[in-house]
């Protein structure tokens, strides 16, 4: 059946589910490269901050800087790397990337043994790997509708996003476990081999990348950029998909920074207990991208997206007006913040899987790299601006209220999409339309 087959009635039926996605090859070596990126990336994490901690003895002004240069490139690099994706191989960039990563952490084992670990040098690795990561980011997100059929992309974000959130939430312990076994230059050596299999396996995708048309007389990388930031907020679904997601983006950002302090001080939840909240999470956003597929089949991308964005409201709701004190039964507090935590993960494995995939199949492939730029830059820097606003809110009103605030900010990210013609928009919208 083609994408836009319609029933005798004349009303469009929703495309066949596609067959295993896994099965395609070039999407399997694709699927490897990125799951073992991000169990490493979850290993590598970890043992940046015990290193950071306990080999280094940062200050909190050094942790802080940091961990602010991880975040940099993005805001710095974010729209000039989209715009060289729709001009480079992607495949290229991801393999190049991967091998760069593997190079910059083979050398973290060389500076620990040779006693030229200190600060500068640390901060060095950490920028490298984030302008690296920055890089390989916005060539994978484009890459990918070139690999999979478009009716299959949310089934291949599906299993992306299943795959993520088992390495977000079994790497960090994994990689605790692995440092006191074998010891920092061990572990960064084993990272370094996890991202060379990567770039082999990246090097096996087969995909067709036709070279980008030469820039007229007089244009640049800059009118380039332009034309990104143009084309996504002047697209009738695209426009208001972007201004939720940057909603989305603030509201997590005040929620995210509450929430651990919230739990470890106001509640007194045992820092096990906190771990296995976190850990529900995780299964949350496993079971939510299971059935993201589905739900976007039957009701429509933008419903499906609606779906996610509404649910996120709940569980910050309840942990904001939910009688929780220190003196709590730790159980109890267990239950209502992992239950929280459990809802919270399942809204965004329902969201993500359907969010991209919709950018992926509705933008043409000579703008996919601009268009995901433009949305994930901005993205990073109203994350920090709710980050420091969480601060100010904490400090005027407690923990809970601004628990509240956030929910009311997923809340407003729901509306924008329910007051657009996103609300009604399909998986097999047209390229370039809404």
């Amino acid at each position: 059946m083609r994408d836009d087959a319609k029933d005798p009635d004349g009303e469009r039926m929703p495309p066949p589910p596609p067959r295993e996605i896994l099965r395609l090859p070039s999407f399997a070596f694709f699927w490897c490269a990125t799951t073992l990126r991000a169990f490493g990336g979850a290993i590598a994490g970890v043992a940046f901050q015990i290193l950071i901690v306990t080999v280094l003895n940062a200050t909190p002004v050094q942790i802080s800087v940091l961990s602010a240069l991880s975040v940099a490139p993005y805001l710095v690099l974010g729209f000039l790397v989209g715009a060289l994706m729709d001009r480079w191989r992607r495949q290229r960039t991801l393999v190049i990337t991967s091998v760069g990563r593997a190079l910059v952490l083979a050398a973290v084992p060389v500076l620990i043994l040779t006693d030229t670990l200190t600060f500068g040098t640390l901060a060095a690795v950490i920028l490298t790997l984030g302008v690296l990561t920055l890089f390989a980011d916005s060539a994978a997100q484009p890459l990918l509708p070139r690999i999979v059929p478009r009716r299959s992309l949310v089934q291949a974000n599906a299993r992306l996003g299943q795959s993520g959130t088992v390495a977000e939430t079994a790497g960090p312990a994994l990689g605790g476990a692995l440092f006191t076994a074998l010891g920092a230059p061990l572990l960064f050596l084993l990272e370094a081999v996890i991202n060379a299999v990567a770039a082999v396996l990246q090097s096996r995708i087969r995909v067709v990348e036709p070279p980008a048309p030469r820039r007229a007389a007089g244009r640049h990388v800059g009118h380039d950029i332009v034309d990104g930031m143009r084309f996504t907020y002047r697209h009738p679904t695209l426009r208001p998909l972007a201004l939720s997601v940057h909603v989305w983006f603030l509201g997590n950002s005040i929620v995210m920074t509450v929430f651990a302090v919230y739990v470890l001080r106001e509640l007194a939840l045992p820092a096990w207990a906190f771990g296995v909240a976190l850990a529900a999470a995780g299964v949350g956003g496993f079971a939510g991208a299971l059935i993201a597929p589905s739900l976007g089949a039957r009701w429509g991308a933008g419903r499906a997206i609606l779906c996610g964005r509404a649910l996120v409201v709940v569980p910050w709701l309840v942990l904001g007006f939910a009688p929780l004190t220190a003196e709590t039964d730790v159980a109890l507090t267990l239950a209502v913040v992992a239950g929280a935590q459990l809802l919270y993960g399942a809204a965004m494995g329902i969201e993500d899987a359907n969010d991209i995939s919709y950018r992926q199949s509705v933008a043409p492939d000579a703008i996919q790299g601009r268009m995901n730029a433009t949305i994930r830059t901005v993205n990073r820097a109203v994350f920090l601006v709710g980050a420091l606003a969480a601060g100010l809110l904490m400090s005027a009103f407690g923990f809970a209220s601004t628990l509240v605030v956030g929910a009311v900010v997923f809340a407003v990210a729901a509306v924008v999409i329910v007051v657009s013609p996103l609300r009604d928009a399909r998986h097999d919208d047209e390229v370039g339309s809404g």
